[in-house]
């Protein structure tokens, strides 16, 4: 069944920054929603997360950067267990273990406190965490911004790898075309605060409609970075 939220909308100090949008998503669909900074991307995300949640859906949120979700004061196993508990999960050590060995963190020591794990360890671990109850979806927050390119490829490439066979869908926010262009199949631009252009990627790339679409792919530089 599509994961669908109509209505969508947001204001600030009086002003409308996210006109009424309506999100439709496949079970297993990857969905890059695209724009320039201010064009209502995050805000659409932050919304359409709320309201998923209001109607029973299961979703998960990885933000841009691990300090957003991580306490620094607390050690990684504490981070663990409360992500159980919020989604009242009993411990299970076979699937932490299988989202730890996916996403390539399993010789993290969960004693330390996040400081003690690199960068890119760091954002796996939220990744794992946003994992921990198999989500309708995930929705990823210019996930990578703060991660070297390399880093930042080795990372998506290890979650493309966990989702091949999984339903959750993905929706994955980012005014980084390089990053989605090889990884989604679908692509949303936003462009003050609505949806302007809805195409399959491919479509999207050879023969943009919109002119937010044709300023995103007007550069092609991002053709040659590896995520």
């Amino acid at each position: 069944m599509t994961i669908t939220a109509s209505g969508l909308s947001a204001s600030r100090s009086g002003r409308t920054i996210l006109h009424p949008t309506t999100v439709g998503i496949r079970p297993g669909e990857r969905v890059g929603l695209v724009g320039a900074s201010g064009s209502g991307k995050s805000t659409l995300g932050h919304v359409l997360i709320d309201a998923l949640r209001a109607q029973g859906q299961s979703v998960a949120h990885v933000p841009q950067s691990p300090d957003e979700a991580l306490d620094p004061l607390c050690s990684m196993a504490f981070h663990w267990r409360e992500a159980e508990r919020a989604l009242n999960l009993a411990p299970d050590t076979i699937r932490q273990q299988a989202l730890f060995a996916a996403l390539r963190i399993e010789g993290g020591d969960l004693r330390k406190r996040p400081w003690s794990w690199s960068r890119g360890m760091q954002q796996r671990f939220v990744i794992a965490m946003a994992l921990i109850g198999t989500p309708d979806l995930l929705v990823m927050d210019e996930p990578t911004s703060a991660l070297d390119p390399v880093v930042a490829a080795d990372t998506m490439d290890l979650l493309d790898t966990y989702l091949s066979d999984r339903k959750t869908a993905l929706l994955l926010i980012t005014h980084d075309l390089g990053l989605v262009a090889r990884r989604v199949s679908r692509l949303l631009v936003m462009d003050e605060g609505r949806i302007v252009e809805d195409a399959h990627t491919e479509r999207f790339l050879s023969a943009p409609e919109t002119q937010a679409a044709k300023s995103l792919c007007a550069h092609r530089n991002w053709l040659e970075l590896p995520c």
